[in-house]
């Protein structure tokens, strides 16, 4: 159970940030809250949705995602359906159900870090920034590896358009459950490849180890080094040894996957007899 003793409409971003500094027991919410077993007590619960916070915007260089922006606007963008493979929509859409990812946001779900986000692999396999209210704008994988010393708020998450195509991979035991084990594979246009495993248990990382491997053509080897070089935990949906074996396999997926898009699109590219004649 959860108890809120005050709920306050943040008119602006440096309100709700000095809101959430009054009081350890303040929290941002935006759209529900994650309610545990136990007894939770919120002493002024700072809602942002009057903020604007909840754009999708597709600019020339990059798309930015604002924080309060719920998991369906992502699964549904048309420029979120389209851009990297669809990966970002792929990944928010076994999650739960409509009502649920109706409520939840993409603030919510990458600055808590969750162990089992869909969205966090996606996101730091495409190299995305977030953009923080107080420390400014910085590099996902640093954000996840050095979170902010002071409590922050995020507003947006950036993912610039360097050309990246991306597959996105996840195993569940049912059809709405909470991912046994999530991959995502991206390479850019200048052959940068990155690889982020999630729901280990724990929160997605990249795997440097394989992305070596992936840039030199290695996609077996780049395999077993994400089973072997990332650290995997059992819980009640899958033991270490499991999760291990499916990094392997789903690794494998996207990296077919990849090279099967690869392939497709540079056969749709015209030859030089056909452009001779257009």
């Amino acid at each position: 159970m959860i108890s809120i003793q005050e709920y306050r409409f943040a008119e602006s971003l440096d309100e709700a940030l000095a809101l959430l500094d009054a009081g350890k027991r303040n929290r941002v919410i935006g759209g529900g809250m994650w309610l545990r077993l136990g007894h939770a007590g919120v002493r002024t619960a700072i809602d942002l949705s009057r903020l604007g916070l909840d754009k999708i915007e597709d600019a020339e260089g990059e798309v930015s995602i604002g924080a309060m922006a719920s998991l369906r606007d992502v699964e549904t963008a048309p420029c979120l359906r389209e851009l990297f493979g669809g990966v970002l929509s792929e990944s928010v859409k076994p999650i739960v159900g409509v009502q649920f990812r109706n409520m939840a946001t993409v603030g919510a779900s990458v600055y808590s870090r969750y162990g089992f986000s869909d969205l966090l692999t996606a996101l730091l396999a495409l190299d995305a920034a977030v953009v923080l209210h107080r420390a400014g704008e910085m590099p996902l994988d640093e954000f996840l590896r050095n979170p902010p010393e002071k409590r922050d708020i995020l507003t947006a998450v950036h993912i610039r358009k360097d050309g990246r195509r991306a597959a996105y991979r996840s195993f569940r035991r049912s059809k709405t459950d909470f991912g046994v084990l999530n991959v995502c594979m991206s390479v850019s246009t200048e052959g940068d490849w990155r690889l982020s495993v999630g729901a280990r248990p724990g929160r997605a990382t990249r795997c440097p180890e394989a992305e070596a491997l992936l840039a030199a053509g290695d996609g077996a080897g780049a395999a077993k080094a994400a089973a072997e070089n990332l650290t995997y935990g059992s819980s009640l949906r899958g033991s270490a040894d499991y999760r291990r074996h499916l990094a392997e396999v789903l690794t494998l997926r996207c990296w077919d996957a990849l090279r099967e898009d690869g392939a497709e699109a540079r056969d749709s590219e015209p030859t030089d007899a056909g452009r001779d004649e257009a």
